[in-house]
């Protein structure tokens, strides 16, 4: 066995044995302790201070600059008092990461010594070097200014004796070189439009929440086996690596018992999550081996996103003091579930309504249809950017595999809303208020057993395979990556909810104009957006090839690739979404469409270098080992047996050719795979280029993947070099 595989599996032997966790404190006397929330500030604001801040929390009111000094020596002394040593402008480049620069609290003092500093002015502000973060063109090397500028809707919070201060991250142009900014932008659109739906049901509604929850799935591997693989090191997934004889086939992962190490990062982990403030709901096992998944309370949009990213820094610190590696891409092994993250979204108004929960009364009911219409007519409208906005090179391992949603999108509402969207769909004009009369009936209880209390079902059933699927009071959208940031997504879908409900309002002033009723005008546009968006809705299983077909006949367009599907983002109708709700500029859109296909490449390019180097240093060597000691056998069967050796030796000398073969074969590909490369470099245009690295490197890649899986089946184990599947998918 090669020195460094036995290496890592005796680390991972000793670090298997009986690890516990250990009980601490009840969650309610440490939730929140790192955060600076309202509860804190009330305590180290003054009054006037405090109510700008909530002020610009609720309504988005501006904060008075003169109130800026006040606020940041409240929130340093908070940090202080807590620890903290340094703060930074936290913020979301186009990486699918966060940034940070750290700088001290502490000034000199004119006669010797320091004391802490903290201004308002560089609360509010800060410079970070803004030509050194993907930008689409919209700098220049030359043209380094850029901004970060505070943003109140997100608490401040400490991690590592750091006061992170969440901010947004623009260009000295003011465009937008971050995700956040574009979420901030759709929320506000997003309030503005359902406001004014809202407020023609009740004129108490002056604010509409955007909600998120987010459930995250990750794999687990030992340390020891991470460093062993330098593509898990560096690509964050297997290049090369035959499946495992047992992996989920027996579905005995699935919500079992977690392993006792895994039991005590998780921990760990939540200890730390719930110091600042996310209040983490679920944990268990996912359908892969050694894939696990949690997910916390449903929140506000804007807090939800920078709560997972949070979450996904404090895994990565914890799991280091176990020993332990936290993978974040979409399909770090093949042959088993992928990883994502479902995204629950909703809205609820400042009256406490769920405007995505069916209704108990008419007009209620009729709320609920109205938002619910205009949902899934924005998704229709905009499907192939919905899919375009969960494209990325590691998503596309993963999407359409017979594991996750498909790569084509859908919208499954259930049974009972499927009936009730029938009948309003056969309404006339001289009908139009009697479904609306009705309640969505809830479907009768379930009884089981006589011991058994009585179920309760919901409205809907689920189905994984949708990649939009409406589960009770939300929709879950199912298809974004493990790794992205949400937020990529999730502005996407605010703009394309907003952009019809702009429409859905005008819709219904015109035919109240024409004398129809508010109620029967209001059900005219609701059957209108249900039969325009009927073709999105299916209620089947998504992964089937019946499903592929017929969604192509109905117009739906798929993700056949990243780099096509990247081009929705400038088209002429996600464009005019983008400029029409103020989220992104027909600039700022070009700039992401090129931030996408230029990263793309960069990964794609990093894989094919390292799946390179992989054969030509690590396998091709080992072959030529195993068939040197395959050779010295024969030989040495030939000079004791030299008239029988040909029988005697008929496996050794087809292993020798066999092997002979995939030597050749490797060493061909490569050469290819090194060449496609060189050629597709010498393409300007990036656009042009991701394209051409789709086209002519991809396919190697998987050519070389089979060879190379294939020779992993014939090498002596003890001569392979890198941990196995069956070694590292597994905690004992």
């Amino acid at each position: 066995m090669a020195n460094i595989r036995k290496k890592a599996l005796e680390e991972f032997t000793t670090r298997n044995a009986g690890r516990f966790y250990v009980e601490e404190r009840p969650i309610s006397e440490f939730f929140g302790q790192n955060v600076f929330d309202l509860e804190k500030m009330k305590r180290y604001l003054s009054g006037e201070a405090y109510k700008a801040v909530v002020d610009a929390i609720e309504f988005g009111e501006k904060i008075d600059p003169s109130l800026a000094d006040q606020i940041a020596s409240g929130m340093k002394s908070w940090a202080v008092q807590m620890g903290a040593t340094h703060y930074t402008h936290w913020f979301h480049p186009l990486t699918d990461a966060t940034a940070e620069k750290h700088e001290a609290f502490v000034d000199s003092l004119k006669g010797g010594g320091v004391f802490e500093n903290f201004k308002g002015s560089t609360l509010i502000q800060q410079e970070p070097d803004a030509s050194s973060f993907p930008n689409g063109g919209l700098r220049n090397t030359f043209e380094a200014r850029g901004y970060t500028a505070w943003d109140p809707g997100s608490p401040a919070f400490i991690i590592d004796q750091t006061l992170c201060i969440p901010t947004v991250f623009v260009a000295y142009t003011g465009e937008s070189l971050d995700q956040k900014t574009p979420l901030l932008k759709s929320i506000h659109a997003l309030n503005k439009a359902a406001v004014a739906i809202c407020k023609m049901f009740d004129k108490n509604v002056v604010k509409v929440n955007n909600m998120l929850g987010i459930e995250q799935e990750y794999f687990l591997v030992d340390e020891a086996f991470y460093r062993s693989r330098p593509d898990l090191m560096i690509c964050n997934r297997t290049l090369i690596g035959h499946t495992a004889a047992k992996d989920q086939q027996l579905e005995d992962h699935y919500f079992g018992a977690i392993p006792n190490r895994v039991m005590a990062f998780m921990k760990d982990f939540e200890t730390e999550a719930y110091k600042l403030g996310i209040l983490l709901k679920t944990r268990h096992n996912e359908v892969a081996p050694n894939q696990y998944e949690f997910a916390p309370v449903y929140g506000e949009a804007n807090i939800s996103v920078d709560q997972n990213l949070m979450m996904m820094i404090i895994m990565k610190k914890i799991a280091k003091k176990h020993k332990l590696k936290v993978i974040f891409h979409e399909k770090p092994f093949a042959g088993v579930n992928g990883s994502g993250k479902h995204c629950n979204w909703s809205l609820v108004t400042n009256t406490g309504v769920n405007l995505l929960s069916p209704g108990k009364t008419p007009r209620t009911n009729l709320q609920f249809l109205s938002f619910f219409a205009a949902v899934i007519r924005g998704v229709y409208e905009h499907h192939a950017l919905l899919m375009g906005s969960v494209a990325s090179l590691s998503n596309m391992y993963r999407l359409g595999g017979g594991e996750a949603p498909p790569a084509v999108m859908s919208v499954f509402i259930g049974e009972t809303l499927s009936r009730l969207v029938e009948s309003i769909e056969k309404l006339t004009s001289k009908n139009l208020t009697s479904v609306s009369d009705k309640e969505v009936k809830v479907r009768s209880k379930l009884h089981i057993v006589n011991q058994i209390p009585e179920i309760s079902p919901d409205n809907t059933d689920r189905n994984r395979t949708s990649p939009f699927a409406f589960t009770g009071n939300r929709f879950e959208f199912r298809a974004v990556g493990s790794s992205c940031n949400v937020a990529s997504s999730m502005f996407i879908l605010n703009g394309v909810v907003a952009e019809q409900l702009e429409r859905f309002k005008k819709l219904v002033d015109a035919a109240m104009a024409e004398g129809l009723s508010q109620d029967k005008a209001m059900m005219k546009v609701i059957r209108q957006f249900l039969v325009e968006s009927k073709k999105i809705r299916f209620e089947g299983n998504g992964y089937s090839e019946e499903w592929h077909a017929e969604a192509e006949k109905r117009g739906l367009r798929g993700i056949k690739n990243a780099p096509d599907a990247f081009k929705e983002y400038i088209s002429e109708s996600s464009v005019r979404m983008f400029s029409g709700q103020g989220i992104l500029s027909e600039r700022e859109a070009h700039a992401r469409y090129e931030v996408l296909n230029e990263t793309y490449v960069k990964k794609l390019q990093i894989e094919a270098r390292v799946l390179g180097d992989l054969t030509t240093n690590h396998l091709i060597p080992t072959a030529i080992s195993f068939q040197n000691s395959l050779i010295n056998n024969v030989k040495g069967i030939k000079e004791l047996f030299p008239d029988e050796y040909a029988l005697m030796c008929a496996t050794q000398l087809e292993l020798i050719r066999k092997i002979s073969g995939y030597i050749n074969q490797l060493h061909k590909d490569v050469d290819d795979i090194v060449e496609a490369r060189k050629v597709a470099n010498r393409i300007e245009a990036i656009t042009e280029r991701a394209a051409a690295y789709y086209q002519t490197v991809f396919p190697h890649m998987d050519t070389i993947r089979r060879i190379a899986d294939e020779l992993e089946m014939v090498i002596d184990d003890e001569l392979w070099p890198l941990p196995k599947y069956r070694e590292m998918l597994f905690f004992r």
